[in-house]
């Protein structure tokens, strides 16, 4: 049954309770709000805050509020950098599950969480995973970067997949015969906050291997499961790759997808949603439009099965902050339907909501193209799996150990080698 936007706002309630009265709550005069966020791979949704939403915010909440960009690889060292000055941004832009690694230093947000949820039809599984600590919520979810592979159909067609391949072997089949044609797979295999990560681990998993036991103590990487994916890799990496994958950051593989250059890329939808806006820039070899041959495809299969890691954020309050209260209500309003579904359709499907009720959102039906990315929130495992996503999770996440492991195989390191440095990385953190 198709929803129409009035008939969804009006199912799921209205203007949150502190737009309702119409009035700006009674906060110090001259009050400012510093937000810190990851610069967006849709411009348009940036653009959308600067020039509308936070002016509108400005008004309801009588607050002054700055409004800071920077590249998601910053973002961990200027959050250290505010709790060791106790002078950073009073909101702070979280991903993955970046929370726990601060959770003594950032305000108890469960009231506006659970408000949020309550409103939204709960949070889907992953997010109290990855943000919600001992004590209650560390960051309020916001949403998270769905992640498939991105492709070019006519490229696959020409060398007889019809369809994109449904395991490794196939995925590494295929990629050889189009690597040969100067059309390799891009991935990157650095220290790329979002990219590398969304790969490595279910790529991992998807072999059988494991950071822990699900006692979240017991160190389990060193297994004859991660040799076996570590081996094929380096067999995948020469075959198939662009082996400057190496040294990619997240937006170098949307470059080269654009380009022309590479076959196909592990991605949220950010790829295609900037051919859309630029169809007579970004074209195919043949001068049609490029956004015409882009489509998604879920992770290849390994040994045991399919796995998927999307790219979940959050926001945190700093206990530094001399305006938690009014951060709280910032993130209410900015979290409340009528607000929230205006950046939610700025994105095009590139983030997926936290919470449920917009699965439901009509814009999920407008594109065939985008309509995959509305439910692989559902299958999604966090960093740790089957283990607790904790602080130690966290650690290992932002050294990179995980997709470290890959990166010294391909360079030459034996694969053996290879899982024994990173399974010793991870006892200096687990401790066993």
């Amino acid at each position: 049954m198709k929803v129409d936007r009035r008939r969804f706002l009006q199912k799921t309630g209205g203007l949150a309770a502190i737009l309702a009265t119409g009035r700006a709550p009674a906060y110090a005069q001259g009050t400012t709000l510093h937000w810190l966020r990851l610069g967006d791979f849709v411009p348009a949704s940036d653009v959308l805050l600067r020039r509308e939403l936070l002016p509108e915010a400005e008004k309801a909440l009588g607050l002054k509020i700055t409004f800071e960009t920077i590249n998601g690889n910053d973002l961990q060292a200027r959050i250290t950098s505010g709790i060791q000055s106790g002078s950073g941004a009073d909101i702070m832009h979280a991903l993955h599950n970046w929370p726990h690694l601060y959770a003594e230093s950032v305000v108890d947000v469960s009231d506006v969480a659970e408000e949020i949820a309550a409103q939204q039809g709960g949070f889907y599984d992953i997010f109290p995973v990855l943000m919600k600590g001992t004590n209650g919520w560390l960051g309020v979810p916001w949403c998270a970067l769905g992640i498939l592979v991105c492709y070019r159909k006519s490229w696959f067609d020409e060398i007889g997949f019809t369809s994109f391949p449904d395991t490794w072997a196939k995925y590494r089949e295929a990629g050889k015969l189009l690597k040969a044609k100067g059309r390799p797979i891009g991935q990157t295999l650095g220290h790329a906050y979002g990219d590398a990560l969304v790969f490595s681990y279910p790529y991992l998993w998807s072999w059988g291997g494991k950071e822990v036991e699900a006692d979240g103590k017991t160190v389990a990487l060193d297994s004859k499961e991660t040799v076996e994916s570590v081996k094929f890799m380096t067999g995948f990496w020469k075959d198939a790759h662009d082996e400057g994958g190496l040294a990619w950051d997240d937006s170098s593989n949307n470059r080269a997808f654009l380009a022309g250059t590479i076959c196909a890329t592990s991605n949220a939808a950010s790829i295609y949603i900037e051919a859309l806006r630029k169809p007579e820039v970004y074209l195919t070899e043949k001068g049609t439009p490029l956004k015409n041959d882009i489509l998604h495809a879920p992770y290849p299969r390994g040994s045991a099965g399919e796995a998927t890691l999307h790219l979940g954020q959050s926001h945190m309050i700093m206990k530094y902050s001399k305006n938690q209260k009014a951060a709280k209500d910032f993130l209410r309003w900015a979290s409340s339907r009528p607000v929230f579904e205006k950046w939610f359709i700025s994105q095009k499907g590139f983030s997926t909501p936290a919470g449920r009720e917009w699965a439901k959102h009509p814009m999920w039906n407008e594109d065939p193209v985008m309509t995959p990315f509305r439910d692989v929130i559902l299958t999604a495992r966090a960093p740790g799996w089957p283990g607790p996503s904790d602080r130690k999770a966290a650690e290992v996440v932002s050294k990179y150990i995980i997709t470290d492991m890959y990166a010294k195989a391909v360079q030459g390191m034996p694969a053996e080698d290879a899982v024994k440095w990173a399974h010793g990385e991870l006892v200096k953190i687990y401790g066993g």
